[in-house]
């Protein structure tokens, strides 16, 4: 494969981006701190992407969308969506950090979350945006049960991210395409395995979100990430997955099941790279009404009112962020999706 794109990858790796586009008859670009920014003068080409295809596992002339992992000269692991645009071929890579960080070091609710992880059964969604950390909360917070608790821990991943070395815990790592054909049969294979924990890289469908459910149902931990950006779209996208004539038997399991949300996004913050935010719900108490009902506007309400201190909205967690200095008003108003409320909280007008 051409040393273009080996020197590129460099160039990421040193520079400590955290994404990288590829794209034949054009210049690559970078990632980093949340910024693009331009990689190189000249435009990689075709020949070039079509060995990194090849390098990836797929098919220039035949293969469309797909995902797959890549290793370079220097170890780099990463995690890579293969695609076409216009009729080229493209790529966007993302580094998969191969050390777990501590989770006291990401700026999470640490004691929510381990409290969440030690469940004997349940299910704990990890949600947010592309690039907002969750592979790496889920990561950390498996790491952390890994040092303190004995248990099989299952992971179904697309593609894996991080390698466990198995300590107090014991990892069963499956990759979706290489070790399962798809996270619902990798799931419910799972079953048959005598897990304790079972890590669903994400939801995507009904039948996975079924199964787990199920697995939840069963005795199972299971820790799950979703695309959604905050916890009243999460419980949203999941009622969306069922059936209209299951909807009703799978939002009584839902309510019964979940153990929490915790929503994150990554801003640049005030003292340069980036900074986490969480939106966070315990679902406890009136919750697991509202839950079933989908009764998300109460649900919002609910954690507005502040009552519980394990639940926590955007907004004051922005605000919060603000008055650390850990972020600029102007990047947290712009956050927040709403600038006078935003004004408004950070003056202490509810």
């Amino acid at each position: 494969m051409s040393s273009m794109i080996e020197s590129l990858i460099k160039a990421a790796f040193e520079n400590k981006a955290s994404d990288i586009f590829l794209s034949a008859g054009h210049v690559a670009r970078m990632k980093v701190n949340g910024q693009l920014m331009i990689a190189g003068d000249d435009p990689i080409e075709s020949e070039d992407m079509i060995a990194f295809w090849k390098r990836c596992g797929a098919d220039p002339e035949y293969d469309g969308d797909r995902d797959s992992s890549y290793v370079a000269h220097n170890g780099v692991r990463f995690r890579v969506n293969l695609h076409r645009h216009l009729g080229n071929l493209g790529a966007v890579l993302r580094q998969i950090n191969t050390e777990i960080p501590g989770i006291e070091s990401l700026g999470l609710p640490v004691e929510l979350l381990t409290k969440w992880v030690s469940a004997p059964s349940g299910l704990v969604l990890i949600t947010g945006p592309t690039g907002s950390g969750k592979s790496t909360t889920l990561a950390s917070s498996l790491e952390w049960l890994n040092q303190n608790s004995s248990k099989h821990i299952v992971t179904i991943e697309d593609p894996i991210e991080y390698l466990f070395e198995s300590k107090k815990s014991l990892f069963t790592q499956r990759e979706v395409h290489t070790d399962t054909d798809s996270f619902a049969r990798g799931l419910r294979s799972s079953l048959r395995q005598a897990p304790d924990v079972i890590l669903l890289g994400e939801i995507r469908d009904p039948e996975t979100a079924k199964i787990a459910l199920q697995a939840a149902e069963t005795g199972h931990l299971v820790l799950a990430t979703l695309h959604s950006a905050n916890v009243s779209e999460t419980i949203e996208r999941l009622t969306n997955l069922f059936p209209s004539q299951d909807r009703e038997s799978q939002l009584q399991l839902l309510s019964n099941l979940l153990i929490g949300i915790c929503c994150q996004v990554l801003l640049p913050s005030a003292y340069g790279g980036l900074h986490l935010v969480t939106e966070h719900l315990e679902n406890t108490g009136v919750i697991r009404n509202y839950v079933r009902e989908s009764r998300i506007p109460e649900i919002v309400d609910f954690i507005r009112r502040g009552d519980n201190p394990n639940n926590k909205l955007f907004m004051d967690a922005l605000v919060e962020a603000t008055q650390k200095g850990h972020l600029t008003q102007e990047e947290a108003a712009t956050a927040s999706g709403n600038e006078s409320d935003f004004d408004r909280a950070m003056r202490g007008i509810s």
